[in-house]
């Protein structure tokens, strides 16, 4: 009976703590994008559905929603990509194999300010160690990346490789090791050749892990605000604002909270929307 107390009390504080700091917030939010507030503690005046309407008729709102998809599906393609060939890598005899899986989930580990800080440095005009080598082997005009929409976007999108690659990569060296090696002993006795297994093996076997990882990813890196706003803060030019820096600057720059809070709920439910045609696509018994 008291092991039984203790599971209702961690499981009503669990749902009290998801209760304060991500349903009423959300709810919030939706109450909020039907309302005209020019800030948090004035009193909000009810609009109907005008914030809906003005958020989408304007262009900046279809240019933020293409270019978060662009960063969401750049940065989710290099990570699946890479982190499959690291996941088989490991699992491979490579020396020294349980340091290299420890060195390997480092980027992980490293708080998201730290990893703006660094490669701040490491682009720095003057001292940074990328831009120094770069300009050795002839690329004279590296310092004018960083003014670049486009230089800017594959910039974020690399960061965003570089840190949560190891993710993916933890998850498929699981997948990997649940492999029987039967299979791929049946292959070889078939004259497959390795990258024949690959593809019929490997990947099918990783079906599974890679659907919940994809899943995962894009919803993560659709609402990346944290790596984005440290290293650009949205521009240049608005190159790298995606909806939630959109949102962010409307509801605390431009003090249109209103407006704000519609963005960032019209940013959920595309994402609910996505989730609902993804799970139609790839049904639960499909991925096991």
């Amino acid at each position: 009976m008291k092991g039984d107390r203790t599971i209702y009390l961690l499981f009503f504080f669990g749902l009290f703590v998801t209760s304060v700091l991500i349903l009423y917030p959300a709810y919030y939010a939706i109450e909020l994008s039907f309302f005209k507030a020019d800030s948090f503690i004035s009193k909000p005046t009810w609009v109907g559905l005008s914030n809906y309407i003005t958020v989408l008729t304007d262009q900046e709102f279809w240019a933020a929603l293409g270019r978060g998809i662009i960063f969401a599906g750049g940065a989710i393609l290099f990570q699946i990509t890479f982190g499959i060939a690291f996941a088989m890598l490991l699992d491979s005899a490579i020396p020294w194999k349980p340091l290299v899986r420890g060195i390997t989930v480092l980027p992980y580990l490293l708080p998201t300010v730290i990893v703006a800080l660094i490669f701040q440095w490491m682009l720095d005009d003057n001292i940074g160690v990328i831009t120094v080598g770069l300009k050795a082997l002839g690329f004279e005009s590296i310092s004018k990346w960083p003014n670049s929409p486009i230089a800017s976007m594959m910039i974020v999108i690399l960061i965003s490789v570089w840190v949560w690659t190891p993710f993916v990569t933890v998850c498929c060296l699981a997948g990997l090791q649940s492999i029987p090696n039967e299979l791929y002993d049946a292959a070889k006795v078939d004259g497959a050749t390795p990258w024949q297994s690959f593809w019929q093996i490997t990947i099918p076997q990783l079906r599974g892990v890679l659907t919940i990882i994809i899943l995962l990813r894009a919803i993560w890196m659709f609402n990346k605000f944290d790596i984005i706003w440290l290293m650009t803060g949205g521009g240049p030019m608005h190159g790298t604002e995606h909806l939630p820096i959109l949102a962010y600057r409307k509801a605390f720059e431009i003090y249109d909270v209103g407006n704000g809070a519609t963005i960032s709920t019209i940013s959920f439910f595309i994402l609910f929307v996505a989730i609902l045609v993804y799970f139609w696509k790839f049904p639960i018994e499909d991925r096991y």
